[in-house]
C-alpha cells in the first residue's frame, strides 16, 4: 500500500521535473538578454551591445530549425530556436530605434529600396534594390529592413533545404553549420568591445551563453 502510494506521488513529480527541464531548455537561452534589453531601453544607448550577436543567433537558429526537418530532435530544442529568433528580433527592433534616434547622420540605409514618400528621414535616392555596402550591412535605419533580410535568408536556405532534404550529407552539413555559427557567438561582441575599448553597456550574463 505504501509502495503504491509512493509510486502515485513519484509520477507527478517526474512529470514536473520533466516540464521544468523542458521549460528551462526553451527559455533559458533568452534569460541573459532580458536585463540587456531593459538596460538599453532605460539608458537609450545601444553602443555596448553588438547587433551582430543577433545576426549570429538568427542564422544559427534558422539553420537549426531547417535541420529539424531533416533529422528530428527534441521538441524543446525546436521551441528554443523559435523563442530565440523572436527575442533577437525584439532586440534588433529596440537597438535600431535607439540608434536612429541618437544618430545625427540622417542618411537612410536600407536592405531593400523603398518609396521616398514612405521615408520620414530625408535621404538621397537609393543606389540599387539591395544595399550591400559592407560598411553598412546589418546597420540599417529601419527594423523592417532586418526583417526583410531575415525572411530572404530563410526563404533561400529553406528552398535549398527542400531540394536537398533527402541528402544525409546536406542535412548533416546543415546541422554542423548551425552549431558552428552559434559557437562563433562571442566574436561580434568581442570585436565591439575592442572597438569601444570598453565593456560598458554589455551585460555579463550574456557571456554565459
Amino acid at each position: 500500500m505504501e509502495a503504491g502510494g509512493l509510486e502515485w506521488l513519484l509520477v507527478p513529480m517526474q512529470q514536473l521535473v520533466s516540464w521544468g527541464a523542458a521549460g528551462a531548455m526553451v527559455f533559458g537561452g533568452v534569460v541573459p538578454y532580458i536585463p540587456q534589453y531593459r538596460d538599453i531601453r532605460r539608458t537609450q544607448n545601444a553602443e555596448g551591445f553588438s547587433t551582430y550577436v543577433c545576426l549570429v543567433l538568427l542564422v544559427a537558429n534558422i539553420l537549426r530549425i531547417l535541420f529539424w526537418f531533416g533529422r528530428r530532435f527534441e521538441s524543446p530544442l525546436l521551441w528554443q530556436s523559435i523563442i530565440m529568433i523572436i527575442t533577437m528580433l525584439l532586440m534588433l527592433k529596440l537597438c535600431t530605434e535607439v540608434r536612429v534616434s541618437n544618430e545625427l547622420n540622417v542618411k537612410r540605409r536600407s536592405f531593400a529600396a523603398a518609396d521616398s514618400k514612405d521615408e520620414e528621414i530625408k535621404a538621397p535616392p537609393k543606389r540599387s534594390y539591395l544595399d550591400f555596402d559592407v560598411n553598412y550591412f546589418w546597420h540599417w535605419s529601419k527594423f523592417t529592413d532586418y526583417v526583410q533580410c531575415v525572411l530572404t535568408f530563410t526563404g533561400v536556405t529553406g528552398y535549398i533545404t527542400y531540394l536537398w532534404l533527402d541528402s544525409s550529407l546536406f542535412v548533416e552539413t546543415l546541422g554542423f553549420l548551425a552549431v558552428f555559427t552559434e559557437a562563433m557567438l562571442g566574436v561580434p561582441q568581442l570585436y565591439r568591445n575592442y572597438q569601444n575599448r570598453s565593456t560598458e553597456g554589455m551585460r555579463y550574463g550574456v557571456c554565459l551563453m
